[in-house]
């Protein structure tokens, strides 16, 4: 019967654990078939909506959160306009929070800072998002969320310039995807690497550009493209590095070599849509014909950057010379209409980069409207101000030093003084005999003479045997100790041994351990606390202060001076 019982158990067990699976199998199904559907499409077709939407649906229902931020993150990309794809990155965000999944909470704040980046230019909300992925991104074990979060933090970094920190970051991705890339993982998986290596290398080319590392920027360049060969898969990348060659080779002022690698670089960048680069590509092609004297090519090139900016209102820091070349052009040719608009249109895009661009805009030397003998003579002001105040501040440094000098030799004169006399007055003990037994005065003490003499033998006995080492010693103690009182005791210390109780014992202990410290070197290696217990005293600082309160030197410059003589005399 029992057995019957226990498998009608099992069995009943068994089968909802069966039908659990079942049904956790097809909800999977379920989700899979309704990705199925869209994932193929196109970025930004609407139609993926009519199965997005009850992918959404379901998961909300079953609180399957997971699959609410894929089905949020599926949302920003099939999204045609700007606003829903930000409304849905919100929404990832807000789903990933319910999770409470770390790597979730990483990949929603990194696809918002994407939408703020690429989509609106909102730099420093981007970098706001980045970095609180970063947070969460300290303990993850997903290598790969990680060094993507720090490689868009990075981006960001470069463009509000701050270059040596996104240099940094920059580095450590340049690290981890090489080692990466190396690997024995799956091809897919290589291939992502190997391009967040190029990525993070070309990155790095653009903030040593701009931070005039020449020879790192043309090392890198090369590095570039020995690992680029000829691949149609990364022809992007080679274009970047292209680009950025020509860019060096109109530095070095081979304006036909930058021409040939700037263009040979630019159907890559247009078919890539990345507006920014190519902006910065149109630049340099037209600075290139200006330093071959071809002014009517080269302008047609920095009237495309115009274009350019009117279309996405978007502006790179380094470009902002495009409109000063303009504009003296117009100048020259008297074309005050002409110069009436590039000047609007330089305005315009100072207001754009102010917004975003805050950190650069104050940064980059404005050449066109800030060189001026007013400006020149302030910096001269300021750099006098600034030797004045570093010499200052030398000047009160080297004072200090020499105060603090004086000091540490005044007190090592004292301290040496101070060993001397004691050394002396040690010597001196040793040599003179115990003074005969002060006689007691009756109309003083009013106590019997002998009563007192043979306490003060007593005494003598108990000091001789260094009774006063013993630890928590009091008057009550010593008196029953010696076969008295205490106040009888307290009379006879005070008359005959130049002080009270405390003070009577604390003199006994110091000297015993002073004389220690002369006789026997091995207590030149205790420390205070040691020395302090040695002699009866529990605590190291009332040690230490009637040390000197009675020799008039901390002990611990007393073992200092005792060392420097043993070690002076066996030289």
């Amino acid at each position: 019967m029992n057995d019957t019982k226990v498998i009608k158990k099992l069995f009943l067990l068994f089968c909802t654990a069966w039908f659990g699976l079942f049904f956790s199998q097809e909800s999977h199904s379920q989700y899979y078939e309704l990705r199925n559907k869209y994932e193929n499409m196109e970025e930004n077709d609407a139609k993926a909506f009519l199965y997005i939407q009850p992918y959404i649906n379901k998961a909300k229902k079953e609180k399957n959160y997971e699959k609410l931020v894929q089905g949020y993150k599926d949302g920003i990309f099939y999204a045609f306009l700007d606003e829903q794809k930000l409304k849905y990155a919100d929404s990832m965000v807000w789903a990933a929070n319910l999770s409470r999944d770390k790597d979730l909470l990483i990949t929603a704040h990194i696809d918002k800072g994407v939408i703020y980046y690429y989509n609106y230019k909102k730099y420093q909300l981007a970098l706001n998002e980045y970095l609180k992925a970063y947070e969460y991104s300290k303990n993850t074990r997903n290598e790969y969320l990680k060094y993507q979060n720090l490689y868009h933090i990075g981006v960001v970094k470069s463009y509000l310039g701050y270059y040596d920190e996104a240099a940094e970051l920059f580095g450590k991705c340049l690290t981890h995807y090489r080692e990466k890339s190396k690997s024995n993982l799956h091809p897919n998986e290589i291939y992502n690497n190997k391009r967040g290596y190029l990525n993070s290398l070309h990155q790095l080319i653009i903030c040593y550009r701009h931070l005039g590392r020449n020879k790192e920027v043309d090392a890198a360049i090369e590095k570039g493209l020995s690992e680029v060969g000829n691949s149609n898969d990364y022809a992007q990348e080679k274009a970047y590095f292209l680009l950025s060659k020509g860019i060096s080779e109109y530095r070095d002022k081979h304006y036909k070599l930058a021409l040939s690698d700037l263009n040979q670089s630019l159907p890559s960048i247009v078919n890539s849509r990345d507006f920014a680069r190519l902006s910065v590509n149109y630049f340099f092609i037209g600075k290139s014909y200006l330093g071959l004297k071809d002014t009517k090519r080269s302008f047609g090139y920095f009237k495309k950057i115009d274009s350019i900016f009117n279309k996405h209102q978007f502006l790179l820091p380094e470009l902002r010379e495009n409109y000063e070349i303009l504009i003296d052009y117009s100048k020259k040719n008297k074309n005050q209409a002409q110069q009436l608009y590039y000047t609007s249109q330089l305005l315009k895009a100072d207001s754009v980069m102010s917004k975003d661009f805050s950190y650069l805009s104050t940064k980059i030397h404005k050449d066109y409207d800030t060189k001026t003998l007013l400006d020149e003579k302030n910096k001269l002001q300021k750099i006098n101000y600034l030797v004045t105040v570093v010499i200052i501040l030398l000047i009160i440094w080297a004072i200090g030093l020499i105060m603090l000098f004086n000091k540490k030799q005044k007190k090592a004169k004292v301290i040496k003084q101070q060993y001397i006399l004691l050394e002396e007055k040690f010597a001196k003990e040793q040599n003179i005999s115990e003074a005969p037994i002060v006689a007691v005065e009756e109309k003083r003490t009013n106590l019997h003479e002998r009563k007192v003499e043979e306490l003060l033998r007593k005494l003598k006995l108990f000091e001789d045997k260094n009774g006063f080492i013993q630890k928590g010693l009091t008057i009550s103690k010593l008196a029953s100790q010696l076969g008295t009182n205490s106040s009888y005791l307290s009379q006879v210390i005070n008359e005959h041994k130049g002080g009270n109780f405390n003070k009577y014992l604390s003199q006994l202990r110091i000297n015993y351990i002073t004389n220690l410290l002369f006789e026997d070197r091995k207590y030149l290696k205790y420390n205070i606390e040691t020395l302090a217990k040695e002699c009866g005293i529990a605590s190291r600082q009332n040690f230490s202060d009637l040390f000197y309160e009675i020799n008039g030197i901390r002990p611990t410059d007393f073992i200092k001076k005792r060392i420097q003589e043993i070690e002076s005399k066996n030289n």
